[in-house]
Parts: structure tokens; sequence; C-alpha cells
């Protein structure tokens, strides 16, 4: 289907309430635009990239010389927009003859808007018009048939080119309108078809709304958290779906992001929810999961993981693998000749700040027995496990032993939807 042309802007209802006159180009009229912008900046057209029609109330056209507003003209022309509309009867009393002069000669699209009609309301009925033509036609959404949400999940998964002006209104499109200080979360949820386990969450969390769907291997979410909630808002979605979803589903959270730091973060936060579920199929959890329960993780609990493997987790197995033998050979090899849980006792151990009450009580052992596994630890390793110069390297050590090891892949089959 052909892209939305300026003669259908002007059909649309906030556009007609302008009572627009075509002053000049009307062969124009059936050129394809792009985008629709306001702008009150007169030194130039270079923020345009072509295809756009442009609003403006005319205030910088009053008292400029005839030869600005001539090359203000010209300008817009070899930028290649798709025309202008002056809001005419306020700031500007009538359209000026060596505008309408310029615009007639160059073939640009002129229009004097009567009526006043707040631009933003033209912008976004414009705006939502050209995405909405603009989904049917585009091989990356034709999966999604018309599900604007999914096709537009989607595409910020796999980090499309996008814009931000056309990511807020095919947003808007699917009802998502997140306000200023709202923070944004992505969310994967592997084990099911359906959205309602996202559906429970956002209802549990209270005030929050949010982007969701489901795609053949997991459904994806974009959470939107009000900015008058308090407290860490990674916790709050996790214990969300900890308290709201059913045994067996693995729930992966994003960070958090301001919804207005623009659409790229937006990506990032759902990348980070796929990248981090990807990681809890795949590689064994490094502390054991509440029996009866889902399996709820997050990008940050997994950020060790995610820059192992980053990459892929093949492509880096020699090098961790390299890794995990300088740092913990001795106790493999222990381990390898004795039943014992050493390696996954210091990376808890060191994961929880090397507490001996909380690393005993998530490994379901007595006070007396951990201090037993850590002294043999640190007597085949040769050094002390407190060492702020050692912390980093095991723990890391640690974490790609497990990485290595892996689960086997089977839990990965049909995963990669759209990441």
């Amino acid at each position: 289907m052909p892209a939305l042309t300026l003669r259908e802007i002007l059909a649309l209802d906030p556009v007609r309430a302008t009572e627009p006159e075509l002053l000049a180009g009307a062969e124009g009229l059936d050129r394809p635009v792009r985008w629709v912008h306001s702008s009150e900046v007169y030194e130039g057209a270079n923020f345009l990239d072509g295809g756009e029609l442009l609003l403006t109330n005319g205030f910088g056209l009053t008292d400029a010389e005839e030869e600005v507003r001539r090359r203000y003209v010209r300008e817009l022309a070899a930028r290649g927009a798709a025309g202008l509309a002056v809001e005419v009867g306020r700031s500007l009393p009538a359209m000026p003859a060596e505008v309408t002069d310029e615009a007639r000669r160059l073939g640009l699209p002129l229009l004097a808007l009567r009526r006043v009609v707040p631009f933003v309301r033209i912008t976004e009925a414009a705006n939502r018009a050209i995405v909405a033509r603009g989904l049917s036609g585009r091989d990356v959404v034709r999966p999604w048939g018309d599900d604007h949400t999914a096709a537009l999940l989607a595409d910020l998964a796999d980090r499309a080119a996008l814009n931000q002006p056309e990511v807020e209104a095919r947003a808007a499109l699917a009802g998502f309108h997140p306000g200023p200080g709202v923070r944004l979360l992505g969310v994967s949820v592997h084990g099911t078809r359906e959205t309602g386990a996202v559906d429970r969450a956002v209802r549990v969390l209270g005030g929050a709304s949010g982007l969701r769907a489901a795609f053949p291997g997991d459904v994806l979410a974009l959470l939107a958290l009000p900015a008058v909630r308090a407290g860490d808002p990674v916790r709050a979605v996790q214990d969300a779906f900890r308290a709201t979803a059913a045994p067996g589903l693995t729930v992966a959270v994003g960070h958090a992001v301001a919804a207005g730091s623009g659409w790229l973060r937006w990506s990032d936060t759902l990348r980070a929810a796929r990248t981090t579920l990807e990681l809890a199929l795949t590689v064994p959890a490094a502390e054991p999961a509440a029996p009866d329960g889902p399996l709820v993780t997050s990008s940050r609990a997994l950020a060790l993981e995610r820059e192992l493997t980053r990459g892929g987790v093949d492509a880096n197995r020699e090098r961790l693998a390299g890794l995990v033998q300088h740092a913990l050979g001795p106790l493999l090899d222990w381990e390898a000749a004795h039943p014992s849980d050493l390696v996954r006792t210091l990376e808890t151990h060191l994961r929880n700040g090397c507490s001996p009450t909380r690393t005993a009580a998530l490994l379901h052992i007595g006070r007396q027995s951990l201090y037993q596994r850590l002294e043999r630890i640190e007597s085949l390793l040769g050094l002390e496990i407190g060492d702020p110069d050692l912390l980093g390297e095991l723990l890391a050590a640690a974490c790609a032993h497990r990485v290595v090891r892996g689960k086997g892949g089977e839990a990965l089959g049909g995963l990669r939807t759209v990441a």
C-alpha cells in the first residue's frame, strides 16, 4: 500500500479544522508525506530528512526581510520537504507575497491555515495515520498481522530502524502513553503462550500499565511504573511476578529506564530482558529457586553472566574454560575425586557479601558445615577467600564455571523470536 499523501493529510479532521488554503504547489499534493513536524526555527532546514510536512505559526517570518523569507522556502524545497503549512492571522497577518512566489516557482506545496488548531492535535492525528498506513505494508511486521503492539515490541527488541516520533505514535496506537517521570522495564516470560501472567503482575503493581504480546517462544512486555511509586522498580516487578506467576514459568526483568530517555533506551531494556531470559534457560542458577514457584530473575542479577557471554556462549567457551581452570583448577580436581559442592559454595558465599548466615541459609546447611567447606576451599586454593584482590577473579571464575557447564540447551526450543 502506498504511503500517505499530502492530499490525504489535508483530509484529516484536525487539518480540515484549520480551513487550509493551498496557495502554491498543487502539483505536489500527491507526493508522499513521511512525517509531520512543527517548528519555529527559520535559520535553516538542516533538521529535515525529506518528505516532511512542516507546520509553523509564522512568527519568525513576520519581521524577516524578503530575501530571508525566500531563502527559507528554497532551503525547505532543497531538503525535499513535502510541504509548508503556515498559520495566518495571529503572528502573521497575511502570507508574504515573496513566500508564495518562491513556493510557486519551486513547486513546493504552501498552505495557509486560516483557523487556529493546536499543532499537537494535527501532528498526532497525521503521524498516527502515517504509521497505521506504513504498518500495513512493512515486511517486518507482517507476521504479526494487525497487532500493532506485537509489531512495535518486535521492532524495539530487534532494534529496527526507528525514530522517537514514530515509536511514540505507534505506542499511542496501542494505547500506551507513558508520561513524565514514568519508568519502563522490559519483561520476557517463557513457558506460556498467554499474556495473562503479565496482566496479573500489572494489577498487583497498582497504577502500572504496559505493552505486552505473545510470540511463538515467549511473552514480551514493556511495563510502565508511575513516577509516584517509591522504591526499587526492578525489585517491585520481580516481586509482582513471584506473587502471581504460575510454577514452571521463567521471568526475566530488564533494567529500569526513564520513559523520556528515548526509544533506544526502551529497546535496551527489552533486549536486556530477552538476553537474560536466554541465560536463565541455559545457565544453571547461581542460587536455588523457590520450590514450586516461578523462576524470576533480572538483567542485573545475571549481569556477570551477560558480560562473560557477550557474543554468545559458544564463542566464549574456550576463553571461559581457561579462566575457570586458572582460578579454580584445584577445586575442580578435588570435586572430580570427592563428592562435594565447593565451587557452588564459593560462588554463593561471594555473591552474598561473604555473609556466613546468608550463605548457610541458601545452601540449607549449618554454619559449622559452611566453615568447614570454606576452610577446605582456602586450603586447596592456597589463598584467603576474603582477600579483596581475589574477590572479582574468584566470582567471575565460579560464574564462568556455571556458564560452561550449562543446562544442555534442552530449554531453548523455539525461544528466539524477536531478538
